[in-house]
């Protein structure tokens, strides 16, 4: 196991190099000038031209890439063309407001989607199976930004109970966490529900209540663990989701996080920013799919057994083969 953590570690950096050369290019093609857009509209050419010496706007495409990869590796992604301050400290302090936000709004998924999918599957073809299915398909069919400004009217306009803006208190994490939780909500129903059904008609189950235990223990004791292995890789990627969904829902709250950062940026032509707020939400997610994958090995010891089972043949035909070289030489 910490030989395949170790290798899904190495395996980040082509991936994380890939995606700053995804965002470096689609950047580049951009027809607005960064250096024109900070110098003002009625700055000189001069002063335009000598701006764009001092970022390094001048050196050809492949040099920059190369000196950005290179800055990257130690730490450094670049200053804010803006503020000037590292782009580091401008993304650590607003990251823990858009990880918070995806913590949340991945729970609120994980709860509620597990929930309904359990009660749907078990009452398959009811009024509360039909419920979840509608509660599923408005979840998928509706925009989190629209979700956020309802929520917005409801809540804040007409009955003020909850801040329309900030993320400061608990009640403002209530609006911003439902707008990007429930998408990913009614994913997990989906998904909870069909691996549900699948695994109540395993034989093991039907075992397990011939030997008289009560339907609780069948469906959260033996059911449910087995079923949640595709859910879990679901809650993985609607994490993932839930950081980069962030980058809409905070601009509609006003939430000061690493999402809304990137949309300033993005109008400002302030790359250093974005390419940075676009690699630490890749790393993050990149971490985020690999302890999915090292959880799978707790939920389910078969795979664990599995894993084993390979090194330990790996091991054995090693010594196999090195007993045949050394019968050779012999």
């Amino acid at each position: 196991m910490y030989k395949y953590i170790i290798k899904r570690l190495l395996l980040l950096i082509p991936v994380l190099i890939g995606v700053s050369l995804v965002v470096f290019v689609m950047l580049e093609i951009t027809p607005e000038d960064p250096a024109r857009q900070l110098a003002g509209s009625d700055a000189s050419e001069e002063a335009v031209e000598q701006l764009r010496e001092e970022m390094g706007l001048n050196d050809p495409a492949p040099t920059r890439f190369i000196r950005y990869i290179w800055n990257a590796c130690h730490g450094d992604l670049g200053k804010s063309y803006t503020t000037k301050a590292p782009v580091v400290h401008e993304i650590m302090s607003r990251f823990p407001t858009t990880f918070t936000l995806a913590c949340l709004s991945t729970l609120i998924a994980g709860v509620t989607g597990i929930l309904l999918g359990i009660i749907s599957a078990i009452h398959q073809y009811s009024f509360l199976d039909r419920f979840a299915t509608v509660f599923a398909l408005l979840g998928v069919s509706m925009p989190v930004f629209w979700l956020g400004m309802m929520l917005i009217v409801f809540f804040s306009v007409k009955l003020a109970i909850l801040p329309s803006s900030g993320f400061s208190t608990p009640l403002h994490w209530i609006m911003p966490a439902v707008a990007v939780g429930y998408r990913a909500s009614a994913i997990i129903t989906r998904q909870t529900r069909s691996s549900m059904l699948e695994v109540i008609r395993q034989d093991y189950i039907r075992t397990a209540r011939a030997k008289g235990q009560t339907e609780k223990v069948v469906i959260y004791k033996h059911a449910l663990k087995n079923a949640l292995i595709p859910v879990i890789t679901v809650l993985g990627l609607q994490f993932g989701a839930g950081l980069g969904g962030a980058v809409v829902t905070e601009t509609v709250f006003s939430i000061s996080g690493l999402g809304k950062l990137m949309v300033d940026s993005i109008n400002a032509r302030n790359y250093p920013m974005v390419q940075g707020g676009v690699l630490v939400i890749a790393c993050v997610f990149t971490l985020v799919n690999l302890a999915v994958d090292v959880l799978y090995a707790y939920l389910d010891p078969r795979i664990k057994s599995q894993y084993g089972g390979r090194v330990r043949a790996k091991k054995l035909l090693k010594n196999e083969s090195d007993t045949r070289e050394g019968t050779r030489n012999e």
